[in-house]
């Protein structure tokens, strides 16, 4: 793991935006049983590590890709840290609904895209990838270069890595699963037992305690 994803990882699990209760299991939106929770939302709360990650994904984005012209966030988790990270570089900002408004112009994008703009995605947190997903498609459709998307953390599930090479969508993370294990084993948070349990959710999260 990089120090980054390592860093990252520490300053998640610190302010419980990462809950891990392998004995006590989380459920999903989805319906599915986890023994981990991250809500990155909760960064937001916090000054010092909001611009701790407004300033990578900014430093990412410059080193990475350049030449952008908008910076669009994904509705709703990553539209703050998504104008946060515009402003830094200087860039306008548009985001990107999960469904069309129901009235006035229904729009599905938020903010001016011109055809031919190169965007970049930012997103909270990536799990199946789906929605992540849409909002690029969304913007493809609107005739916009997407040239990559980078999220605070993943899960790292095998049909996200799928989907995005499917899509053809260049996916950079802050922190992941693997960089969490590591800091929770480190710090003596979990036994080897709980680590077994983590390890085996991951490899097949929609029927775990089924």
């Amino acid at each position: 793991m990089s120090n980054l994803e390592n860093l990252v990882a520490e300053k998640l699990l610190k302010i419980k935006a990462i809950k891990v209760q392998p004995q006590n299991p989380f459920t999903w939106a989805s319906g599915w049983k986890s023994p981990i929770y991250c809500d990155n939302r909760k960064t937001l709360s916090y000054p010092e590590i909001r611009t701790f990650i407004k300033k990578e994904f900014a430093r990412l984005i410059r080193e990475k890709y350049g030449d952008v012209d908008v910076v669009a966030g994904v509705a709703t988790g990553a539209i703050a840290q998504g104008a946060m990270v515009a402003e830094e570089l200087g860039l306008p900002f548009v985001y990107v609904r999960s469904s069309p408004k129901d009235h006035g112009l229904e729009n599905l994008i938020e903010g001016d895209l011109k055809p031919g703009q190169k965007v970049v995605v930012i997103e909270d947190l990536i799990s199946t990838g789906g929605s992540s997903l849409k909002a690029v498609e969304a913007l493809r459709k609107d005739g916009c270069e997407v040239i990559g998307m980078l999220a605070i953390f993943t899960y790292g599930f095998p049909v996200a890595s799928e989907k995005f090479s499917e899509a053809n969508v260049e996916l950079t993370t802050l922190s992941n699963y693997g960089a969490v294990l590591e800091h929770l084993l480190k710090t003596e948070f979990i036994g080897e037992e709980e680590m077994e349990t983590l390890k085996e959710w991951r490899k097949d999260p929609a029927n775990w305690l089924k």
